[in-house]
Formats: structure tokens, sequence, C-alpha cells
């Protein structure tokens, strides 16, 4: 058994050690707001926050949060209120909808460190966090809304 805290919800997950943070997250939690996209850290679409930093947990395994704080997109907010989920509805950014979760995620962690980042902050922040659509305009536009809103 691995005890770790999700979402302010302390679990006991019975899984190998070496088992993906996204697949126990996804299966044994049943939180789907976490997404798989490319199982090789490279697209974004997966990531979480791990003791408050972006992390993404198709390459984390379930020993490494062993007694850590891991927060998904259900635990941004349970109402869906954060600033961040309240701008992307407004700057209409998502189009399939499949890497917001993982780009929200990232841009959380860039306003908690950073609260009104430069255009060229958010850029470098989001680099790496892919979106096959092509949002990437109305992303940086909804990060600057929150940050300006929040």
């Amino acid at each position: 058994m691995t005890t770790f805290t999700i979402n302010g919800r302390a679990v006991d997950v019975a899984a190998e050690p070496d088992t993906p943070l996204l697949w126990v997250i996804r299966e044994h939690l049943k939180l789907t707001g976490t997404k798989f996209g490319c199982g090789i850290a490279q697209c974004g679409a997966c990531t979480v926050h791990i003791d408050g930093e972006p992390t993404r947990s198709c390459q984390t395994f379930l020993e490494d949060v062993a007694g850590r704080e891991v927060t998904t997109i259900e635990g941004l907010s349970p109402d869906a209120s954060h600033p961040l989920q309240k701008a992307w509805i407004s700057e209409q950014v998502p189009q399939c909808g499949y890497c917001q979760s993982g780009q929200i995620m990232q841009a959380a962690a860039l306003l908690e460190h950073t609260p009104a980042p430069t255009r060229e902050q958010i850029i470098a922040h989001m680099d790496g966090n892919i979106c096959r659509c092509g949002t990437y305009v109305r992303i940086i536009s909804a990060i600057q809304r929150a940050a300006q809103e929040g």
C-alpha cells in the first residue's frame, strides 16, 4: 500500500510501486480529468501538481508520491471557479479539449509563483504543453485574463 494525499484527501493505493501515477489517478482513484497523451512526458496532457509543482504523471511512479500532496484538475477547484477555469471559458480556449486539464494545471503553477507574468514568461512556462488544435494564442490570453482577474 502506498499512502499519499490527492486533492486534499488521504488515500491508500494497492498497486505496484512502479505503476505510473497517471494510471493510479485514472484507474484506481477514478479521477479521469488527467489525460494520457504521449506516455513519455513530452506533451503535458497528464500534468498534475506534486507538492505544488507541475509534474508529468505518466512518468512519475506511485512510489515517488508516497507521503506527498498530489493535485489534479478535479482538485484545482471543486466547482470550476478557479480564475483559470473561468478565463478558459471566457477566452473560448478549448476546441477538442483533450489537453486542457494539463494546460490549466501547468498555468496554475505559473500563476502561483508569478501572479502577474509577462507574455514571454507565459510562453516560456507553457512551452512543452502541446495543443494539437493550436489554441496557443487563446491559452496565452486566458492566462493573462486569469492573472488580471484572479
